[in-house]
């Protein structure tokens, strides 16, 4: 479970760094980026939460 914790921790990061840039700078590739990271973050929060389930059993 650390290990999915440490990975959205990085999906995050990179979400963060991404929608700042588009958000500040008009960058639209770091929109796509960001979007992209989004996706991968809910993949991730899914997993964590069945694995929290698992793990409270």
């Amino acid at each position: 479970m650390k290990e999915l914790i440490e990975k959205v921790a990085e999906l995050y990061a990179a979400f963060e760094k991404d929608a700042q840039a588009q958000a500040e700078a008009g960058n639209k590739a770091a929109g796509t980026r960001a979007r992209k990271a989004s996706l991968e973050i809910e993949k991730a929060m899914k997993a964590f939460r069945k694995a929290s389930l698992e793990a409270a059993k």
